[in-house]
């Protein structure tokens, strides 16, 4: 259980559900501010939460639940964002400390963060660590990536580290390889699977007032029943995601949520969110590629949040995997495919 992000340290004590329908309701607005707060809470205070010591939570969980201060969280890099275990960022053990060497990319909140959860390959363990990276340390430097077409206010960054020293008390004491980064990836999940749906109450919201307001051949555009019935799917998309998400938040509350259910429900949700937005913007007609209106921008939105915290295909394969106990395909030294067997892995 996440009690760490909801109750103590300066947090407000909501359900994970609650936590879920509030990221919704900020998404129904905006996808960036949503995207910009679970980066914040999801990512960095959940991994802080989690994965750090008791006095690594009384240090920075206050202030980051305050917003005095403002997290974000870097494992891809540029040269590997599905196959986010391989990552070549190193962490050399010094006296004192740590030495941090490597690139991160897409990295949200990266250019204004106060305080970086960076993930790093030990090179004495050769096992995944992670380490909190305050703003200003040498040898950090952080730029934006420029010309996005969805979630333009999110600042995605990318990331250079040359020996960037960490003291041994802002090392994640939790973080001994990649399966306790997975916890972690586990749980935002089941938020980013919420982000969806929020952005389909908004385009929806928006879709339902213009088809009521909007009038050719002498009646509304709602009147018309080949609208109607895209309006009828949409809802219908919208209340499924919605009863998905909230199966999975049960689930977890109960103890019972699998990796490979997270990412069922991430993967699903905004499969439909493409579609329910695509609707959106047909029924807007013309005016539908206007961002004036929104639903262009929920448009362009939804195509991040398809493929951030795992693509549609990796999450599904992590799920089918779970399913049938079958890892689908590993490249070999040579670049050929070849299956292999949950325990290959």
């Amino acid at each position: 259980m996440l009690d760490f992000l909801w109750q103590g340290y300066g947090c407000p004590g909501l359900s994970i559900l609650s936590h879920a329908l509030v990221g919704a309701e900020i998404a129904r607005v905006d996808a960036s501010c949503c995207t910009f707060a679970l980066v914040h809470s999801s990512l960095c205070m959940s991994t802080i939460g989690m994965l750090g010591n008791e006095e690594q939570k009384q240090k920075y969980l206050p202030s980051l639940a305050r917003f005095d201060t403002i997290g974000c969280w870097a494992l891809t890099e540029p040269a590997y964002g599905s196959d986010a275990s391989s990552l070549n960022t190193t962490a050399v053990k010094v006296e004192g400390g740590w030495l941090l060497n490597g690139q991160k990319r897409w990295i949200g909140n990266a250019t204004f963060a106060d305080i970086v959860v960076v993930f790093a390959r030990n090179t004495q363990t050769n096992q995944i660590n992670g380490f909190i990276v305050k703003k200003g340390t040498p040898g950090y430097r952080a730029t934006k990536i420029e010309n996005k077409i969805g979630l333009r206010i999110v600042q995605n960054g990318d990331i250079i580290m040359k020996d960037v020293f960490i003291p041994d008390e802002d090392r994640l004491t939790g973080i001994n390889s990649f399966q306790d980064t997975n916890k972690v990836l586990a749980v935002s999940r089941i938020m980013v699977a919420w982000l969806p749906i929020g952005v389909c109450m908004g385009v929806y919201d928006i879709c339902y007032r213009y088809l009521q307001e909007r009038k050719q051949f002498g009646a509304p555009l709602a009147a018309l029943q080949i609208n109607q019935e895209k309006l009828v799917r949409m809802l219908g998309n919208i209340q499924a995601m919605f009863l998905l998400g909230w199966k999975l938040c049960k689930m977890y509350e109960s103890g019972k949520m699998t990796p490979g259910q997270a990412s069922l429900c991430k993967a699903w949700n905004t499969l439909r969110a493409r579609e329910t937005v695509a609707l959106g913007r047909e029924l807007l007609g013309g005016n539908g590629i206007l961002s004036d209106f929104l639903v262009a921008k929920a448009f362009c939105d939804i195509e991040p949040i398809y493929t951030y915290e795992g693509t549609y295909d990796i999450n599904t394969l992590v799920t089918g995997r779970e399913i049938t106990g079958i890892a689908s395909i590993k490249p070999s030294a040579s670049g050929k495919i070849k299956g292999f067997t949950a325990s290959q892995k």
